[in-house]
């Protein structure tokens, strides 16, 4: 009976300095959350986004995170504030602003929505952003493990990750894009007929979509130098989670081919070689780092084998 009041009373607290923000926002942080994971599911519900389902659950959990961290940021420039408050509208700003991706020509087309729905579903799935490495790339779960020096404990969920991804997460994917069998075969086709030219497209739009679904990314896993990936390599230890943002932004994965081009036969550029279908089982997969590869201006060169056939 005495938490009701207590919890109004701090939604109307007055904060008057960065460091009594920063203790504010510590001590009532679930609240915080609580409140933008509520938001996130009026939101997808008045846009008729929401199901009652633990997936939708764990989408508006992550958006709350989101969003709370973008405060936890930007709230302290804005003192004196109520933080609750603040909160709140920055929620309401974030969610009636247009999603510009939405207006972009070039994400309107088969191979658009493909690339788009892709990047969107991988921010809340990690089958989806394991599978991306092969779709945009070419890598098989093998190929994933020694670009990323995975353990053997993080090599075994990247292989249930491509295995999940093969069985049934392609094809749910693929329905929630609402892409056709026809659409993806004309897909196929045009790469068919003109590999490089669609590798350049692939390319560009790549670069597009890393930015705009990385944006609200760097403040918690930021792109790093050369040194800087060198010495998490060197650590041998809490790369885990950082190595994943290398699915999503192909400068820091060019960095890390560079830095390990050792161990991956001193190939060192890594080439855009778009991939529709996952990757099938028992297939040899070719990994795409040439010499002279080039990821910009997307020219595709041979692919050479790096591994054998693997699940």
């Amino acid at each position: 009976m005495n938490e009701a009041p207590d919890l109004s009373a701090r939604t109307g607290h007055i904060v008057t300095s960065v460091e009594e923000f920063d203790r504010f926002a510590a001590e009532s942080l679930p609240e915080l959350l609580d409140q933008a994971t509520a938001q996130t599911r009026r939101f997808l519900r008045e846009t008729e986004q929401w199901a009652d389902d633990i997936s939708h659950e764990k989408l508006a959990l992550r958006w709350g995170y989101e969003l709370v961290e973008r405060f936890l940021v930007c709230g302290r420039s804005e003192v004196p504030c109520r933080p609750f408050f603040l909160l709140e509208s920055q929620i309401a700003k974030f969610y009636s602003q247009p999603d510009p991706l939405c207006y972009h020509k070039d994400l309107m087309s088969p191979l658009g929505r493909f690339l788009d729905g892709l990047v969107s579903r991988s921010v809340v799935s990690r089958d989806t952003l394991m599978a991306l490495f092969h779709h945009f790339y070419g890598f098989s779960q093998a190929q994933v493990v020694k670009v990323l020096g995975l353990g053997l404990a993080e090599s075994q969920r990247v292989y249930k990750n491509f295995e999940r991804w093969r069985q049934g997460g392609w094809q749910r994917t693929m329905d929630e894009i609402g892409l056709t069998e026809t659409e993806l075969e004309e897909i196929e086709e045009r790469q068919s007929r003109h590999p490089e030219r669609v590798n350049t497209e692939v390319s560009r739009l790549i670069r597009l979509l890393h930015a705009h679904y990385r944006k609200s990314e760097p403040e918690h896993y930021p792109c790093l130098s050369h040194r800087q990936w060198e010495e998490l390599f060197r650590e041998d230890f809490g790369r885990d989670y950082r190595v994943w943002h290398l699915a999503l932004c192909g400068e820091c994965l060019l960095t890390v081919c560079d830095l390990r081009r050792e161990v991956l036969n001193g190939m060192t550029k890594l080439c855009v070689d778009l991939h529709v279908h996952p990757p099938q089982k028992g297939k040899l997969m070719t990994f795409l780092l040439s010499k002279e590869g080039v990821t910009h201006n997307g020219t595709a060169h041979s692919p050479r084998p790096l591994s054998r056939p693997t699940a």
